[in-house]
């Protein structure tokens, strides 16, 4: 036995830090057994089978990675309320990384940005697309003019497909620059 077991083993707890330990724990023991009694039912049958009246259960695809697992949403009313892992899908065969079982929530964040958004005035403005495109486009050859094509890189993404990378590589490519790299979580 070495010396730090044997100290810890040997130290003497005062008669104050014990009676701080013996009030925590028990209102510990309080408040679980106030918090647990009662609280919860069983699920009715009716409720296990379809906990949203009138939703309808849509396959889809993961789209936190470019793996493609499996995901059958439950939507009611154009909502995603709930989401189970696709058991029968080829690529997932029942299971999803942390991320795909998040994804639900980052679906229906608060946060989420849905449209194209520019500060003016130091508030923010929502644009269309076709502006927000307009202005990209401009900024892109205006520095492309000013400074060279090398100025600038693409930054591809761990959820494109190996399509989407192959154009997007085109892209830069045509843009002028080599300067590509990705996110990839490997």
């Amino acid at each position: 036995m070495n010396k730090n077991t044997k100290d810890a083993l040997t130290t003497k707890i005062g008669r104050r830090s014990f009676l701080k330990m013996a009030a925590i724990a028990g209102a510990f023991g309080a408040t679980n057994a106030i918090a647990s009694g009662n609280v919860t039912r069983a699920a009715t049958d009716e409720e296990v089978k379809n906990p949203f009246p009138g939703s309808k259960n849509v396959r889809t695809i993961c789209t936190a990675c470019s793996v493609g697992c499996g995901i059958t949403a439950e939507v009611q009313n154009g909502v995603w309320v709930r989401q189970e892992v696709a058991q029968d899908h080829p690529i997932s065969l029942g299971g999803h990384c942390c991320k795909g079982a998040d994804m639900i929530d980052m679906v229906r964040s608060e946060v989420r940005l849905k449209y194209p958004m520019v500060k003016e005035g130091g508030q923010w403005k929502r644009i269309s697309w076709d502006i927000a495109y307009d202005r990209i486009s401009k900024k892109l050859m205006s520095l492309r003019e000013k400074s060279g094509p090398d100025s600038a890189i693409f930054l591809g993404s761990a959820k494109m497909s190996t399509e989407q990378a192959y154009y997007f590589r085109k892209f830069a490519a045509f843009y002028g620059t080599n300067n590509m790299d990705h996110q990839a979580r490997i």
